[in-house]
């Protein structure tokens, strides 16, 4: 009687769900949350203050104004317009119930179904997913694990950039999961492509300013013919350590964003109510909340790459998550994770179905949830758990 949809056919679980299930099943203190993309640093405590005080608003307990609060759609366009040197109208802002939400409802309103989409390899199997529900085609471009991080390879990004039916290009940077960090020449090279090719840029920023070792921030509608052409979505979730507030936003070009709304109110409605006053509480908040934060993840993951140098674990260079090749140890990514929570208390997520067959191979470490001091001897943890 029930058939599923040809839409989900490539559309698998994510592992994240199984993962924070099983380590809870355990109701063991000791165990070690790497497996979701959470954080234990709490946000900018005007933000709060803002939250609280919203709950007994009137106005926020309501579904208007569909597009978003205006205090917030004129935060986030200005946060947008400081990144990326572009001066946006706050009326080309639209705010979403979270930064995927967000994704989505770009995607719905560009993409004709069979149409491409350009992204790195490994990805966020979410925007792999979405991608899928909008109609669209992922085409992945490599990127390239060393000792010093990761890189995209040029040569895959030029051969799948060049399709003819890609539509779009979908970057994050620092990229999920592998906190990949796009340089000034990857991005100078995507850039020229989506000129050439009159291509939409799809900026997912929701960790653009988490950067580490003195990275600076690169935002692609700054680069020559770019503002006309790319669509930033931003969240409150990372930057912010706002997750469960859900919410987020689009800015971009004022032709697109009529449509982008539109899907939106067909889509999600809303956003939450309670949530914006504090989200744009903490976009007004001083700089030094977002780089304190990030400084401390950063002491984080150095605290992982010490404990797990005898491993091939591929250095962040901003993010919240890290990725260990488990192929020189024998196991896939699966058989890793399993060894790990069974036998260290290790909660952490294999990356089959984060981008091309070969991610099977790797392991997720979340360094953003865990305090250095628990950190601290997770080496000889995972040490023992691979021993034969």
């Amino acid at each position: 009687m029930f058939t599923r949809p040809s839409r989900l056919k490539d559309i698998p679980g994510i592992g994240v769900d199984r993962l924070g299930s099983a380590a809870d099943a355990m109701a063991d203190p000791a165990v070690l949350r790497l497996e979701n993309l959470d954080t234990d640093l709490r946000p900018w405590p005007g933000a709060l203050a803002e939250t609280r005080r919203a709950i007994d608003e009137d106005a926020a307990n309501s579904y208007l104004p569909f597009l978003g609060q205006e205090r917030l759609r004129r935060a986030a366009s200005a946060h947008v317009a400081r990144m990326s040197g572009v001066d946006y109208d706050w009326r080309s802002c639209v705010i979403c119930a979270g930064g995927l939400s967000g994704i989505l409802n770009v995607l719905l309103a560009t993409l004709e179904p069979g149409d491409e989409v350009v992204l790195t390899d490994p990805i966020y199997a979410g925007l792999l997913n979405r991608v899928r529900l909008a109609g669209g085609v992922p085409r992945l471009a490599r990127l390239v694990p060393g000792p010093d991080g990761w890189s995209l390879d040029l040569d895959a990004f030029r051969a799948a950039v060049a399709g003819p039916k890609v539509k779009a290009v979908l970057m994050m940077s620092p990229s999920m999961p592998t906190g990949c960090v796009l340089t000034a020449q990857a991005w100078a090279e995507i850039a020229g492509a989506c000129v050439a090719r009159d291509l939409l840029m799809v900026y997912d920023a929701a960790m653009e300013r988490i950067l580490f070792d003195g990275r600076r921030v690169i935002h692609p509608a700054s680069l020559p013919g770019m503002a006309e052409r790319t669509v930033t979505v931003g969240a409150a979730s990372k930057e912010l350590r706002m997750i469960g507030w859900r919410v987020g936003w689009v800015v971009g070009p004022e032709p697109l964003m009529g449509d982008i709304g539109l899907v939106g109110m067909a889509n999600v409605v809303c956003q939450v109510g309670i949530g914006m006053g504090g989200v744009a509480a903490a976009l007004e908040a001083p700089e030094a909340d977002v780089a304190g934060a990030a400084a401390e993840w950063q002491r984080r993951r150095d605290v992982l790459l010490s404990e797990l140098a005898d491993f091939n674990l591929v250095p962040a260079h901003g993010g919240w998550s890290m990725l260990m090749d488990c192929a020189p140890l024998g196991r896939t990514g699966a058989e890793a994770s399993d060894l790990l929570l069974a036998g260290a208390g290790i909660a952490a997520t294999p990356m089959a179905g984060w981008g091309s067959a070969d991610t099977a191979r790797y392991l997720r470490f979340v360094y953003a949830n865990e305090p250095c001091e628990r950190l601290r001897g997770m080496g000889e943890r995972v040490r023992r758990a691979f021993r034969p």
